[in-house]
């Protein structure tokens, strides 16, 4: 399916503002973006699409069921291409990295204490905040001096 139609199907006009920011989850160099982020994408591809209109549109595509928003530690909503299935995230404290991943243990558990406690899920989101521990990971920096972990700019 097209993007035009992707957009049509949801009840949106398929306009150039929407069609790029689509194209920009689609594109997955980053899977989940803030405003921001897509707005500087924006800049980077010289288009003159607003922040304004990016909120506008994101707020739009989440009300739609194209994008997932999120509000991990940082306050800001974070937003992902909702493509229908669920997912949990992990997030790194040292650099703000998002990781998802599916456990259906975790899943199970989760029910089973909604259970005991006299529920039924209907919807639930699951963001475990951790250090990460890899020796080699990329996404934060070392200080030699201190051996202590000094965060990077945010990225996902």
């Amino acid at each position: 399916m097209s993007n035009i139609e992707e957009l049509k199907n949801t009840g949106l006009k398929a306009t150039l503002p929407r069609l790029k920011i689509l194209e920009i989850f689609q594109a997955g160099k980053q899977r989940h973006m803030t405003a921001e982020d897509v707005f500087r994408v924006l800049l980077e591809e010289r288009s003159d699409i607003g922040l304004a209109t990016v909120y506008r549109v994101l707020m739009q595509f989440e009300q739609a069921g194209l994008l997932n928003r999120s509000n991990f530690e940082s306050g800001k909503a974070v937003y992902e291409l909702n493509e229908g299935q669920h997912h949990d995230h992990l997030v790194c404290l040292d650099c703000g990295k998002v990781e998802e991943f599916f456990d259906a243990e975790i899943e199970k558990r989760q029910h089973a204490v909604a259970q005991t406690k006299g529920f039924a899920i209907a919807d639930h989101s699951l963001s475990i905040y951790a250090n990460c521990i890899k020796d080699n990971c990329p996404n934060r920096v070392i200080n030699p001096a201190s051996r202590q972990r000094s965060p990077e700019a945010p990225g996902n």
